[in-house]
């Protein structure tokens, strides 16, 4: 029996390690805090822990990763929410198969120095944006909710230059600021900004990012190894904010510099310490609130687009 257990043990020493599994994972846009759960999960050794060998990849156009999940090229892609329902709306075969961001990070900022105090404020002003679409779906329901016609209001494309818009005076609000970054912009340019946030203006509550994979992947075990490392970086961060700054920061060396500093203290919050935590009700209402604004023809069962 003796031997049979050494030839055993040697037997295993011989064979070579059984390799993770690859899986790849491409971000929404280059690397920042609100991807704290993933970097750090990564920078702890937890996916490796969990069998996996995870790459993860900044898009070259945030446009670019639904479509790439979809087509196979990538096993998961950090979206937004109200992107989902676009993406099905036109025949994408994505499902969300878990949260990063469980709350809108998405507002309305104003200069608190200025002449807008409140939604109300903004019949006859000014109002600077980079998207349409979803963007525009979101400043038009806060501002009917706040009995301002869309039409009173001058909106102008900014081409993503939301903070110096509004530092320089070129606008009076403006619509898709992230209320974790912008709003430190602003006060390194010298001036107090203010947010007008979506769930306390008329819209449904939704998850600012998740994570969406071709339908037919959404059952992959790579992807449930992958969910729960996550969590538990998520977890962990909430137990102790100041050392997942330190072991996200380590990277990149670009990564520790104060803005995202500022901004990592105003994002771990909205962490989903439970990515697989599906609230159907809430998305059923979200995509009735897209349906309304006729983003989409109509809003899909919960089930044909989440689990």
């Amino acid at each position: 029996m003796k031997n049979v257990l050494i030839f055993a043990l040697a037997l295993c020493a011989a064979l070579p390690a059984r390799a993770n599994e690859p899986l790849t994972v491409m971000l929404d846009w280059f690397v920042n805090p609100d991807h704290g759960p993933i970097i750090v999960a990564n920078a702890r050794g937890y996916f490796a822990e969990a069998g996996l060998d995870v790459t993860i990849i900044p898009p070259a156009d945030p446009a670019d990763p639904p479509k790439m999940a979809a087509a196979g090229q990538v096993d998961i892609a950090v979206s937004y929410q109200p992107q989902l329902y676009l993406a099905h709306d036109v025949g994408l075969t994505l499902k969300r198969v878990g949260t990063l961001i469980n709350s809108p990070l998405y507002c309305v900022m104003i200069d608190a120095a200025g002449p807008v105090q409140s939604m109300a404020d903004l019949k006859g002003r000014s109002i600077g944006f980079s998207l349409a679409g979803i963007e525009e779906a979101l400043l038009h329901r806060m501002l009917r909710f706040n009995g301002v016609d869309p039409a009173q209001t001058t909106q102008i494309n900014v081409n993503f230059a939301l903070t110096p818009a509004l530092v320089a005076g070129q606008v009076e609000a403006v619509s898709g600021a992230f209320r974790n970054f912008e709003l430190h912009q602003m006060a390194a340019a010298g001036h107090e900004g203010r947010c007008f946030l979506p769930e306390e203006n008329g819209v449904p509550p939704y998850d600012e990012l998740i994570y969406v994979a071709r339908a037919d992947l959404a059952g992959d075990a790579r992807i449930s190894r992958f969910l729960a490392a996550t969590a538990r970086a998520a977890q962990e961060i909430a137990a102790d904010p100041a050392q997942g700054w330190a072991d996200f920061k380590t990277h990149a060396s670009e990564l520790d510099d104060p803005l995202n500093a500022k901004a990592w203290e105003d994002s771990w919050p909205h962490f989903a310490r439970d990515p697989v935590a599906l609230d159907a009700e809430r998305y059923a209402a979200f995509g009735a609130f897209l349906a309304d604004s006729g983003l989409i023809a109509a809003a899909p069962a919960v089930e044909a687009i989440a689990q």
